[in-house]
């Protein structure tokens, strides 16, 4: 369990304001959390940092195509 009380959230500046995001946190003890930033007292996830840079990468290549 990893404590995300004082971790800082960000959005990308691409989302609306009412649009279905995902907020991401600065690596913690090597992971990456992730929340839905439309219900910011919800549960969050925790990727590997690793894992979760493959993927910033591979979205940033356009291996997803577009969403």
């Amino acid at each position: 369990m990893i404590d995300l009380a004082h971790v800082t959230w960000r959005k990308s500046s691409y989302s609306a304001q009412e649009g279905q995001c995902l907020e991401v946190a600065d690596e913690v003890t090597g992971l990456v959390p992730v929340r839905d930033s439309k219900d910011t007292a919800g549960p969050a996830l925790a990727f590997p940092a690793e894992a979760w840079q493959s993927f910033v990468s591979a979205v940033r290549a356009g291996e997803f195509g577009a969403v």
